[in-house]
């Protein structure tokens, strides 16, 4: 059946052969500098809070909606009661040359109907901030979401206000979609909420963007970028 307008015009284009995607699975994800695994209170709180802890001035959590935890116990319990479930599903990010957990990011707002899904909750403690397994880390949840689950589209969403978080989507490929005012109440302010998202078929050029990216080749002997992502990833968007 072809649904129409009132002008008599197809409405959206016709998906015969969608079926359901399978929600994300509590499975490790393995990068060459990090990997993601879900987060345990026992295994992971202790040297998250204690990386966390040295962001001094507790910058990492003016966009959140909670934090900052300056105990070990109280962060302990931020996990335990809120940041175990399947949706969020929170991911610690382990360096693989420390062994230890340095960040974390969830995948929420999931729905495996229409195959949408949000990455969200990404507080990076100062040990992963501006290294490869921060980006790479981007790139593993996204990989999961389209090469292994058949999601459509991927949402990023942050605090209007929050420039770094909104030029880190634009950064990693995100198409900026509109801001929704007065989206709602945090820490006792208004948010408005910046929307970006990739849909799936922009996926294989940014994978590939990611990919050269991520590559060693891509670096020089003291660590430096010779191709930046910003530029990879505009180039496989056309832009």
């Amino acid at each position: 059946m072809t649904y129409t307008n009132d002008l008599g015009q197809p409405i959206g284009f016709p998906l015969p052969d969608w079926k359901p995607c399978n929600p994300p699975p509590r499975t490790p994800m393995q990068g060459r500098t990090c990997h993601l695994e879900p987060l345990d209170a026992e295994a992971h709180a202790s040297a998250l809070h204690a990386a966390n802890m040295r962001d001094t001035e507790g910058r990492i959590w003016t966009y959140m909606g909670y934090g900052p935890f300056e105990t070990e116990d109280a962060y302990r319990q931020w996990v335990e009661k809120d940041a175990m479930g399947d949706d969020p599903l929170f991911h610690a990010i382990i360096d693989v040359e420390s062994g230890k957990p340095v960040g974390v990011a969830s995948y929420l707002r999931i729905e495996p109907t229409v195959g949408s899904i949000e990455v969200g909750h990404i507080n990076y403690s100062p040990l992963l901030q501006r290294t490869v397994a921060a980006t790479e880390a981007m790139y593993l949840l996204m990989a999961r979401v389209f090469d292994e689950l058949g999601y459509r589209r991927y949402e990023w969403k942050c605090d209007n206000a929050n420039a770094k978080s909104r030029a880190a989507a634009a950064r990693l490929g995100f198409t900026f979609e509109g801001v929704f005012r007065q989206c709602t109440i945090y820490k006792g302010r208004n948010r408005d909420t910046a929307w970006f998202s990739i849909l799936d078929s922009e996926w294989p050029a940014l994978k590939d963007a990611f990919q050269t990216w991520l590559d060693p080749k891509n670096f020089d002997d003291e660590g430096n970028q010779k191709q930046a992502l910003s530029d990879l990833t505009a180039k496989a968007l056309g832009r």
